[in-house]
């Protein structure tokens, strides 16, 4: 493989989205859809979820399995360049999204994580665990 300049490699990089990402925008269609009504990212809820139902105390993550660090012990020997940035960039995001974790479950939040191929193969699935969450909350009733 040729390497890339730095200026493709930051070109590249500045294109990736932290928010409205295509697995987030999946879920949020079938959601509102359905007749559900939610926020996305917000910034008065600790850790920024992707959706949330705050009168409910209900939150959503779609992570992506690069970001977050899925099987991370097992891919992380596929990452062959620039482990020195890469490799404590995933950590530390593993690390914070138990943060995140930790402290919503404190304040009474139910937390649901989807990966992105959960939302991807399965996005019914994950309708429904959604859906089951709100009920248990006392959602009214769609």
């Amino acid at each position: 493989m040729k390497p890339r300049s730095q200026e493709t490699i930051s070109y590249t990089m500045s294109r990736i989205k932290g928010k409205d990402t295509t697995i987030e925008v999946k879920l949020r269609k079938v959601l509102y859809q359905k007749g559900y009504r939610y926020r996305c990212n917000s910034k008065y809820i600790f850790g920024h979820p992707d959706i949330s139902f705050k009168g409910y105390k209900v939150v959503v993550f779609c992570d992506s399995e690069f970001w977050h660090g899925y099987n991370f012990e097992e891919n992380k020997e596929k990452i062959h360049s620039h482990t020195d940035y890469w490799i404590p960039k995933i950590e530390r995001n593993i690390a914070r999204d138990k943060e995140v974790n930790e402290r919503l479950t404190k304040e009474g939040y139910t937390i649901i994580r989807f990966w992105g191929n959960e939302i991807n193969k399965n996005l019914d699935e994950c309708v429904k665990k959604v859906e089951e969450a709100l009920k248990e909350k006392g959602y009214p009733n769609i």
